[in-house]
């Protein structure tokens, strides 16, 4: 009782703070009449507010938000709040996520989103956690280059280059990813970056790639051209996606040669991470 009561206190403290900074812009999408909108959360939901009583909302299942419009509302021309832009609040087990949902009439021959993928860039921690000094992570990067390699994380080979998560693991709210490549070539890798992006599992040609970029909070070594061995330690913090989504890892070579090395996370992956 006492663990759900402090979970309640901080969700609506976070909450208050979260409307309370408006200069920030929320992700806007627009709800027609006779249209469900499902929000898919990587995380079960835990508590959900909109703003106006002219969306309905449920959950059918704990990781969906379905909600659509109310019949009465739209035939009511009573109804003040149809063009006023609703605020759809989601808080799930540790993050908190706003939107504005924006009414349009309904227009033949236009599809409109009936899927909102909740992604990191619009999760707000509900705990703050620790923050760690660069010294700090630098040391507990450095120390996973000591400890025995993990070879059934993930793995890649092309090109000559063979790569491997050599470890996944988390403090607090880092996330410590252990990566390492092998040159089998004669050609000297010039590595230009490594990229870090979240993308679906599955592509087919008639769909539109998404993909949302990362950006380690620290990285242990630069990335240096390599003959041999290259690895480093990238740091994040926490971070979650849909199950249907994939962490892509690319190893990008300078132009001309220009190869790429990709190697995939899957979510669960990050859950069964190492604790330092």
């Amino acid at each position: 009782m006492k663990t759900r009561f402090l979970f309640l206190a901080v969700l609506f403290l976070t909450a208050f703070s979260f409307t309370a900074v408006q200069a920030q812009t929320l992700p806007v999408i627009d709800l027609p009449e006779n249209v469900s909108l499902h929000f898919i959360s990587p995380e079960p939901i835990r508590y959900v507010d909109i703003s106006t009583e002219s969306i309905s909302g449920d959950l059918p299942i704990e990781k969906v938000l379905r909600i659509k419009r109310i019949a009465d509302s739209l035939l009511s021309p009573a109804a003040a709040d149809l063009q006023a832009e609703t605020i759809v609040t989601i808080a799930a087990e540790s993050f908190i996520a706003q939107y504005k949902i924006r009414y349009i009439p309904q227009q033949a021959g236009i599809e409109f989103q009936t899927r909102i993928d909740i992604l990191p860039e619009h999760m707000k921690p509900l705990e703050s956690g620790i923050t760690l000094s660069r010294v700090q992570l630098e040391k507990l990067a450095s120390g996973l280059l000591f400890k025995k390699l993990e070879r059934d994380i993930a793995r890649t080979k092309a090109f000559g280059i063979e790569g491997n998560v050599n470890h996944l693991a988390t403090f607090s709210d880092y996330i410590f990813i252990d990566v390492g490549y092998q040159n089998k070539t004669n050609l000297k890798f010039d590595t230009d970056e490594v990229r870090f992006k979240i993308e679906d599992e599955k592509v087919t040609k008639a769909s539109t790639v998404q993909a949302i970029e990362i950006k380690p909070e620290y990285t242990l070594f630069k990335n240096p051209a390599f003959r041999k061995n290259f690895r480093n330690v990238y740091v994040f913090k926490k971070f979650s996606f849909p199950g249907q989504k994939i962490l892509k890892i690319e190893l990008n070579e300078k132009q001309i040669s220009g190869r790429v090395i990709l190697m995939k996370l899957k979510y669960k992956d990050l859950l069964e991470a190492d604790v330092l």
